[in-house]
């Protein structure tokens, strides 16, 4: 299958959106990626909640969400803000050309820190790690922090995932560590890691970019940057299949 990662600035949206649309049409993208919530500026600079910015944030995801159809691509993946039974999550979602939108799974893993006081605007959800599948594809999420709690990524890989996304919103100067962590979980889950990532600057955070693709060994097939925005590569899915007998997945870990 051919996968689109991509470097999106939510303050260029309307621009980038058009660029993203050719991009995915000339590449004839199976599969398009999109960072993190990123339908709205990056909001969890500010320390404090704000019930005026997150209804925007919402406003803006359910506009651009309906506009998904317009990339052209059989499947997209990213995550939105979506108030459920009275909390805020920060939530995947897998939009499917038959099916439409399907929510797949709610960020559990909440940073709190300069520029990410996610536990601050959103609500922990329950640990709650599962694969789904789109035809045969198999597929598991962990959004932006999640990716650094690499048992999730072992059970992803013991159920059979091809693809373990990582959508995400992250500063610049962590771009080499998070990369690391993208080529880790890859073959942690021996599946292709992606990830696509803000870019530009939101209040005094400079966003990193830097969007990855990496194979099930954890090599490094392609990052995007300020010149390459959008990258598509073909990606064979026998090689994740093949990779759950390869070491180190075929290791037990069974309890004794």
């Amino acid at each position: 299958m051919k996968a689109t990662i991509a470097q999106l600035d939510a303050s260029q949206l309307p621009g980038e959106w058009a660029a993203l649309r050719e991009h995915v049409s000339r590449e004839r993208s199976d599969l398009v990626l999109l960072p993190e919530m990123c339908f709205a500026p990056w909001f969890c600079t500010a320390p404090v909640y704000d019930e005026t910015v997150w209804r925007a944030a919402l406003s803006a995801h359910e506009r651009w969400l309906a506009r998904l159809p317009e990339l052209g691509a059989p499947i997209i993946i990213g995550t939105a803000p979506r108030n459920e039974d009275g909390k805020r999550y920060n939530v995947a979602y897998a939009w499917n050309a038959d099916r439409g939108l399907q929510w797949t799974h709610r960020k559990t893993y909440l940073p709190n820190d300069d520029g990410y006081w996610e536990a601050n605007w959103y609500d922990r959800a329950p640990i709650e790690f599962q694969t789904f599948c789109l035809g045969e594809l198999s597929v598991g999420v962990s959004i932006c922090t999640e990716i650094w709690f690499m048992q999730h990524a072992r059970e992803y890989g013991q159920r059979g995932i091809h693809l373990l996304l990582n959508p995400r919103s992250t500063p610049a100067f962590s771009n080499d560590k998070w990369l690391a962590g993208g080529r880790t979980a890859a073959v942690v889950a021996g599946a292709f890691c992606l990830s696509s990532n803000h870019a530009g600057r939101a209040d005094h955070v400079q966003l990193g970019g830097a969007g990855w693709i990496c194979d099930p060994d954890g090599v490094v097939l392609a990052v995007t940057d300020a010149g390459r925005p959008f990258i598509s590569l073909d990606l064979d899915l026998a090689r994740a299949e093949s990779a759950k007998s390869a070491y180190p997945r075929y290791v037990d870990d069974s309890p004794l």
